[in-house]
């Protein structure tokens, strides 16, 4: 499956799976590793090279299957690196994929931008970014949060996600839990943690917060409020 596969570095199971793959039609190739598809493989910009994706993992593979390349493909005309193009384009896919309905979502009277934010309720830089939401939503910035508890299952960040999902006022709860208040909620069955954690994952979430932006960049870390308004008009 992707969420075992793609993990927090590209899983060597990957590597041997796409070097033993290459020299056949794509549904030859997705063939030869569980939970690949035939959309998952595709020639890559350069001749002779195959390109083959696990959520927004990317490795190269020659044609003659003798080499590997992990890296970034750079078109120095432009000084773009077309493997972060790709990536971002893959991590809107995924994120695409999951309902909106399954995030906490602040919405400014005007939206003009909208981030996805992986947070982690008990994360320092979290809460500083939570304490300019006045900020950000007067700059028309809309904000999904998706929970990325860091110490993952059984934590007491991932037992905080799961209160602040099944409380009646989400928003709210959310805003409690980042001001370090507790969050009394009863146990619901519909929880999104699991989905959002493993999501993260494949997607590359290294830390929190982590903001995914409209076109797919993957910004780690804090980032002050007039800075991001600043980066998101600039597009």
């Amino acid at each position: 499956m992707h969420s075992r596969i793609a993990l927090r570095i590209i899983s060597p199971v990957l590597l041997l799976a796409a070097a033993a793959a290459v020299g056949g039609p794509q549904e030859d190739i997705a063939g030869m590793m569980p939970g690949l598809t035939p959309e998952d493989v595709q020639e890559s910009p350069l001749p002779g090279l195959y390109e083959v994706a696990v959520g927004s993992q990317i490795v190269y593979i020659s044609a003659d299957r003798r080499y590997l390349i992990k890296g970034d493909i750079i078109d120095l005309s432009s000084n773009e690196s077309l493997t972060e193009a790709r990536r971002n384009g893959l991590r809107l896919a995924e994120v695409a994929e999951l309902d909106e309905s399954t995030m906490v979502v602040f919405e400014p009277e005007e939206p003009k931008h909208t981030i996805t934010v992986f947070t982690d309720v008990d994360c320092s830089y979290c809460r500083k970014l939570h304490r300019e939401m006045d900020q950000l939503q007067a700059a028309g910035i809309r904000v999904r949060y998706m929970f990325f508890p860091r110490y993952g299952p059984g934590s007491e960040s991932w037992k905080k996600a799961d209160a602040v999902w099944c409380s009646e006022d989400r928003q709210a709860a959310m805003t409690m839990a980042k001001n370090g208040g507790e969050v009394v909620a009863k146990a619901c069955d519909d929880s999104p943690v699991s989905g959002h954690f493993e999501l993260g994952n494949r997607i590359g979430v290294r830390g929190t917060p982590a903001i995914l932006t409209e076109d797919g960049a993957l910004m780690p870390g804090y980032i002050p409020a007039p800075e991001l308004a600043s980066y998101l008009e600039r597009g």
